[in-house]
């Protein structure tokens, strides 16, 4: 039992760090040699767990030269446009100028249904509102509406705004990001003076925000409610 415990630890550092190496994304933004991969590293990681006699690296070696093949991989459609189209395919226009195209629909195995779900996450509720759908290497819609049914916009309105500004999380629960407070130019002194100002420790914070020009909100920890 002991064994197996030391084992599914290993692995799950291990597949960790190859999803790190990998890059960040959503299992929806996936693309086809990066699915593959993932669901290769999961097979390969159950093997070591389950079969006590094989030693772990029969697991780990595979698992990295899936990752480097996949770092190789990415590398090559960064250099090869055509590279990347054989791998990842290319974007498909299924809706062009307000009109459906049925055969690229029936090409991709969309139904109607999956169609309007996919344009409905994309706050499109009325199919004459859409001008251009298309679908993209990693299967997620991209949506143009119309201009009559699109957002205006504050340079469209002729209206002046202020220049956003990022705003990042400083506090949490409690807890200081000095990652956050570098991108707005603050430091952990500045954060202690903002609680202060609101009448709280920095413990009591439950979530500080922080804007360059140093607007911050704070808000403070509730109370726990006992059962």
């Amino acid at each position: 039992m002991l064994t197996s415990l030391l084992r599914t630890f290993v692995m799950y550092g291990a597949i960790l760090i190859s999803i790190r190496l990998m890059g960040k994304r959503q299992v929806s933004q996936l693309q086809n040699s990066e699915l593959v991969v993932t669901l290769l590293i999961s097979e390969l990681a159950v093997m070591p767990i389950q079969q006590h006699d094989d030693p772990l690296w029969d697991g780990l070696i595979p698992m990295a030269a899936l990752v480097v093949c996949e770092i190789v991989v990415s590398l090559l459609m960064l250099k090869s446009g055509p590279f990347r189209q054989a791998v990842c395919g290319k974007p498909i226009v299924v809706i062009e100028k307000g009109r459906v195209l049925q055969d690229q629909l029936r090409r991709l195995r969309l139904s109607t249904e999956d169609l309007f779900e996919e344009l409905r996450q994309n706050n499109c509720f009325s199919l004459e509102d859409v001008a251009y759908a298309i679908v993209e290497t990693n299967g997620t819609m991209s949506v143009l509406k119309k201009a009559p049914q699109d957002s205006l916009t504050p340079k469209q309105a002729g209206v002046r705004v202020d220049p956003a500004t990022l705003e990042v999380v400083v506090v949490s629960d409690g807890h200081l990001s000095m990652h956050s407070l570098e991108l707005v130019g603050k430091s952990p002194a500045w954060a202690r003076e903002q609680a202060k100002f609101a009448g709280l420790k920095l413990s009591e914070v439950f979530i500080m925000t922080a804007h360059p020009g140093g607007k911050c909100k704070v808000i403070a920890k509730e109370p726990r409610k006992t059962p």
